[in-house]
């Protein structure tokens, strides 16, 4: 008797199935994309992702980031690395370069943080690129605001979000159409969780930058949240560096990046870690503990 090839996905096949889905969406009702690139893990999955979506073609749109000038060295040599693997084009818009201009304002104090910065470094890199769709790697999961998402997120042409004003996505069908001067934002793994990340990092081998994994290295406690020695971080009256093995569950700025106590140095023991955790990898987001509405109200304003 003849086998017959099982057609049962797991849940892994299924997130990647349809990722691959709302890409080729993508690169088919967009003249213009592009894939917002971090060098954080749900960025580089996107680009594996991408990779297999347009096999043996190059991939259709470029690589962008926003670089900041407050990011981990680690993230920025990877990101080098893997945009020159790929054989992509890397877009780099610039925070300091808005500052300079006048475009955005430095922030003062012992907090200073580039993160709302990042709105209008980004919004000029795609007028400038004449962007009509952009790939960003954000998950439902993440936080709340993330969770209001479609797959297809409408922006206006000012680059707002309005969340009460999103288009419906029935059976898969996704409608990109929109006025000159508008984009979207496109999360093709909107559906997955930190646990489906780590799982398909497994599943697939992909190399991350080190800083995902345990190692030993200085912080200051402020707030509740582990920040990463920097030059950006002024201590405050009775703050001190502390040493011990860290590493980022998420990855942003140094500035607002909060890192947890981990001796998790592999991707077995990273999984087990993250079924055990009771706060969402964001938790330890400075900059999403600056409000309730602190990510939704960067989002309304341009933030991807």
């Amino acid at each position: 008797m003849s086998e017959h090839k099982s057609y049962h996905l797991t849940h892994l096949e299924q997130l990647e199935a349809e990722s691959i889905y709302v890409m080729r969406e993508v690169a088919a009702q967009f003249e213009r994309p592009a894939l917002l690139f971090s060098g954080g893990k749900d960025s580089i999955i996107m680009v594996r992702l991408a990779q297999k979506a347009f096999w043996p073609a190059k991939l259709p749109f470029p690589l962008v980031h926003v670089d900041t000038g407050h990011n981990f060295g680690e993230t920025i040599e990877f990101r080098d690395r893997l945009a020159k693997e790929v054989g992509s084009e890397l877009i780099i818009g610039s925070v300091q370069a808005e500052i300079d201009a006048g475009r955005a304002k430095e922030e003062t104090g012992p907090n200073p943080s580039r993160n709302r910065l990042q709105i209008p470094a980004l919004l000029n890199t795609i007028e400038q690129h004449r962007f009509d769709a952009c790939l960003g790697g954000a998950r439902r999961d993440e936080e709340k605001a993330r969770a209001k998402e479609r797959f297809f997120s409408h922006r206006d042409s000012f680059g707002q979000w309005d969340p009460k004003n999103q288009r419906p996505e029935l059976w898969n069908l996704f409608n990109g159409r929109m006025d000159f001067g508008e984009n979207f934002r496109i999360f093709p793994i909107s559906n997955w969780t930190e646990m489906d990340v780590w799982q398909y990092i497994k599943m697939e081998d992909i190399p991350l930058p080190s800083i995902y994994f345990s190692h030993s290295r200085e912080f200051v406690r402020r707030d509740g949240v582990l920040l990463g020695r920097c030059e950006h971080i002024t201590l405050l009256d009775g703050e001190q560096w502390e040493s011990a093995n860290v590493r980022c569950r998420t990855v942003g700025d140094m500035t607002c990046t909060g890192m947890v106590e981990s001796v998790a140095n592999n991707v077995d023991d990273i999984i087990e870690e993250v079924a055990a955790a009771r706060q969402t990898e964001r938790g330890g987001r400075a900059d999403d503990k600056r409000g309730e509405t602190a990510m939704e109200d960067r989002k309304k304003e341009g933030y991807f």
